[in-house]
């Protein structure tokens, strides 16, 4: 006569093979008519499913995305922006490292029977962070200027079709030598490489999106020319106390969270650095500098 535990242990057995089977299995008729299925990395623990979700209503329609290389000034830019009544534009807040556990083998069944996946749970979560923000503000206008974000732009297109983009464009070779004297035994090539990476995102950006772009060189030259530009661009009235951004309370300014200066907790506008024109730039980004209307 079998032993209780071992029948226990095969019956357990039994139901999570049938389990893992209903997971990989295809979606149901109402799934199937999602057009354009794409492969869905699984999660910790889940299977891989093809399936992909429609977008959700997004609790706030069109964000403002800043897209920028670090060291481009957009913590500058941040500041006059949250200085305005109807603007609210935080600290770097990292959305693309908010992620969706799903982690059970069942879970991702359960998500596709409510029509949804790992990326539109993730888009959701994005969405309701901004909104509680704007929402504690007291402003209708959101902004977020975190640079990593150039990286995913596409995602950010994805998740809001409707968001407004700012292109923050700063010299390469300024960035450069502001990433190299920022930190400790810098290391040249890596800090060129990372450039270029912002450079190229940046420019697929400019070239796919309908975005207002911005130099960095403006800004601290004509802060108010540049931010009237902005303002009409976003739908809002310029304000003048927009360049007094020191009266304002802006929350901590200290890493990871965006630039934490002399400069910038100074409250004025201060100009920018020149970029040494006589320095040289690997070839791409000597080319895309051109592109951008830089002397190189």
């Amino acid at each position: 006569m079998r032993e209780p535990r071992i029948s226990a242990i095969g019956k357990g057995l039994k139901r999570r093979g049938r389990l893992m089977a209903q997971a990989v299995s295809p979606p149901r008729r109402t799934l199937d008519a999602v057009p354009s299925p794409r492969t869905v990395k699984p999660s910790r623990g889940g299977s891989k499913s093809s399936y992909a979700a429609p977008p959700a209503p997004r609790l706030v329609e069109s964000p403002v995305f800043v897209l920028s290389s670090v060291r481009s000034g957009s913590t500058l830019l941040r500041v006059l922006l949250n200085s305005h009544s109807r603007i609210r534009a935080p600290h770097e807040m990292h959305l693309r490292t908010l992620h969706v556990d799903l982690s059970r083998s069942f879970t991702t069944a359960a998500m596709e029977a409510l029509e949804l996946d790992k990326n539109e749970l993730e888009h959701m979560l994005w969405d309701r962070v901004l909104h509680l923000e704007l929402t504690r503000s007291g402003k209708d206008v959101i902004v977020d200027k975190t640079p990593p974000n150039t990286l995913i732009w596409p995602r950010l297109h994805r998740c809001w079709p409707s968001a407004r983009y700012v292109l923050l464009l700063r010299h390469p070779g300024a960035v450069i030598a502001s990433l190299t004297d920022r930190r400790k035994d810098p290391d040249h090539e890596a800090i060129r490489a990372e450039v270029l990476r912002y450079a190229e995102k940046l420019e697929e950006a400019r070239q796919s999106l309908d975005v207002h772009v911005v130099t960095y060189e403006d800004l601290t030259a004509d802060p108010e020319r540049t931010t009237r530009d902005l303002c009409a661009y976003l739908g809002v009235d310029w304000e003048p106390t927009m360049l007094d951004y020191g009266s304002k309370d802006h929350g901590t300014f200290r890493p990871q969270l965006g630039d934490w200066s002399s400069n910038l907790k100074s409250g004025r506008v201060q100009p920018a650095r020149a970029a040494d024109e006589t320095a040289e730039l690997p070839p791409r980004l000597a080319e895309l500098a051109k592109a951008w209307g830089y002397p190189v």
